[in-house]
């Protein structure tokens, strides 16, 4: 992708912030990234990370983020109250609270770091996978808006509505490419977004959709800046599972990987469901 023009793409659209005071900035929601009673969670996100990145004392790359969701998002503007809690030698903190006319919607907070050369070791190997092109995308049309802003294509665990008796959950689990529609060079802001875009895993065990919502999302990035820019817009490979649903709450782990084998980040939510 023409890095001369990012600027256009409806997620840098969706993520634009503008000063509005003293450590205050406002934003709009995006229907390109509508989901199906907000915001697409990943957008939220990648907002919540862009206050900090675009703040002018900001020190370093970030290592990482929390988001928690304490109210729907309603469509129209916010405001994001940006605070930069302590820096240290090494390490910078941030705060940030989303609120609307109807109150808090939204805190985070960041991590930043600036990163050096040290001693490196993933014992993670990369899960095997299909080639990318070998695999049909999921079709997206009339779904979702948030949906049709990615290009998603399952080796393992694609979404099938077959409802499935109590006693019969199906996996949890999910092997995918991931690719921003249209095509975007991979930044901070992005992965961040893409962190989010795995499908909520209980839709997948049950086979329906039920009610269900992130309460909190962390991620932690495992690359700096030029290596995100070395990735470009090349697609990222996908992983995504749960361990325990009990008491309307399950966790939610995500992996995201580069083609060659790099561990780029990984994510871990708590989501809330009623059934």
């Amino acid at each position: 992708m023409d890095s001369s023009i990012p600027a256009t793409h409806p997620l840098d659209l969706a993520t634009r912030l503008t000063p509005a005071g003293d450590s205050r900035l406002k934003g709009r929601t995006s229907p390109a990234y509508w989901n199906m009673m907000g915001p697409f969670g990943g957008t939220t996100a990648a907002l919540m990370l862009k206050a900090a990145l675009d703040a002018p004392a900001r020190l370093g790359d970030p290592v990482a983020l929390t988001v928690n969701f304490c109210a729907p998002i309603a469509e129209g503007a916010f405001t994001i109250d940006l605070t930069e809690a302590r820096t240290n030698r090494s390490t910078q903190h941030w705060t940030m609270v989303l609120s609307q006319e109807q109150g808090v919607a939204a805190t985070a907070s960041a991590v930043f770091a600036k990163r050096r050369e040290t001693w490196t070791h993933q014992p993670a190997p990369r899960p095997p996978i299909p080639p990318f092109e070998t695999l049909a995308p999921m079709e997206t049309e009339g779904r979702n808006a948030w949906l049709q802003r990615y290009e998603l294509r399952f080796a393992e665990g694609a979404p099938n509505f077959d409802a499935r008796a109590d006693n019969d959950p199906g996996p949890s689990r999910s092997l995918l490419w991931i690719a921003d529609k249209p095509e975007r060079a991979l930044d901070f802001t992005s992965l961040a977004a893409l962190a989010d875009t795995f499908i909520v895993r209980i839709f997948l065990v049950r086979g329906r959709m039920v009610p269900a919502g992130t309460v909190s999302l962390t991620t932690y990035f495992h690359a700096d800046a030029a290596t995100l820019a070395a990735q470009g817009a090349k697609p990222l490979i996908g992983a995504a599972d749960s361990s325990v649903f009990r008491q309307g709450y399950f966790d939610q782990s995500a992996e995201l990987w580069s083609a060659d084998g790099q561990i780029l980040a990984t994510s871990v939510q708590t989501v809330y469901y009623k059934e």
